[in-house]
């Protein structure tokens, strides 16, 4: 039985016309129901504000969060004890002639530290398990790695 979820936003595009590649404004906000909104706009490479989101950021940060959420559920069912969990995620965007691009694939060094000695190999090895589980990373098109480092206090 399947058990479906749906989760819906509102997004609406902050510019006022598309004159010119060039020159139109590619902020955009996010509105999803009792959250704040979040503002985003395009890479810079595609003329974006370099200090606002994109949906390349996005889909490398939901990647990332997705595999600590799972990791963490692992863990805490096994009762290991996680104390800290830090990620330097990249991920590999290719852009073709025709205009078009893709992801190749998004890299996660999640960095781990256990409460103790006993926990460091069983929560090493979780991390080839997060796959079976993220929803987001089994939803991607390209591989989604990982190079993950535990150790203890």
């Amino acid at each position: 039985m399947q058990d479906t979820h749906t989760y819906s936003l509102t997004l609406g595009w902050k510019g006022n016309n598309t004159s010119s590649y060039a020159t139109y404004d590619r902020s955009y906000g996010i509105l999803i129901p009792g959250k704040p909104e979040l503002v985003a706009t395009a890479d810079p490479l595609f003329h974006g504000e370099p200090g606002k989101h994109n949906p390349e950021d996005l889909l490398v940060a939901a990647l990332s969060g997705c595999h600590l959420l799972t990791y963490l559920a692992l863990c805490a069912r096994a009762r290991i004890n996680v104390v800290h969990y830090e990620d330097q995620a990249s991920g590999d965007l290719t852009l073709t002639k025709d205009g078009g691009g893709y992801f190749q694939e998004v890299t996660l060094r999640p960095v781990v530290v256990v409460a103790e000695d006993h926990m460091v190999e069983k929560a090493l090895r979780f991390h080839d398990e997060v796959h079976k589980y993220c929803f987001i990373a089994r939803s991607v098109n390209f591989p989604v790695r990982h190079l993950a480092k535990v150790r203890s206090r």
